[in-house]
């Protein structure tokens, strides 16, 4: 498969990957055409399978040279995860899922890193754990560590505010 198709067929899944990791529209286009860039360099060291895995691999490392150049990541609004609902549904019903969702975006974001990480890859890309082990770098049952206290450390979150 040509850089060109690889491209087009998971631009939407790497930015939006990116996006999830820095709330910022325009850091995360830098990140998606440092990431294709990298891609394109190393492209003879991919060795020709999981080609999703293997740019989310290359796009979280991108993220992480970036963040640790500036030493702080910019939050932005969270208008991201709000606009995946449908806008058509009633508007009271569209207000609860507004307030649902903001609140998860929330928890996310008060996670550390590393469970923000898998929780996002796992959760939100529908890695498996074994890919998001691998797109972190880690092992496999350290990825499930990570994943299953960021995952508790948001039920805890929701059930006290209840």
């Amino acid at each position: 498969m040509s850089l060109d198709r690889i491209y087009h067929h998971y631009f939407y899944d790497v930015y939006h990957f990116l996006l999830s990791l820095c709330h910022d529209h325009y850091t995360a286009e830098d990140l998606l055409q440092e990431t294709f860039f990298r891609a394109y360099l190393h492209l003879e060291n991919y060795d020709g399978e999981h080609v999703k895995t293997w740019l989310f691999t290359v796009a979280r490392n991108a993220f992480i040279d970036h963040y640790r150049k500036h030493k702080k990541t910019l939050i932005k609004g969270d208008q991201f995860f709000t606009r995946l609902f449908d806008r058509k549904k009633e508007p009271l019903h569209t207000i609860i899922i507004d307030e649902n969702v903001k609140e998860i975006i929330q928890l996310i974001n008060d996670l550390p890193e590393k469970h923000k990480h898998a929780v996002l890859l796992r959760d939100y890309h529908g890695f498996s754990y074994k890919e998001g082990a691998k797109v972190m770098d880690i092992s496999l049952a350290y990825f499930k560590v990570l994943l299953f206290r960021g995952r508790q450390y948001i039920r805890n979150r929701k059930a006290e505010d209840q």
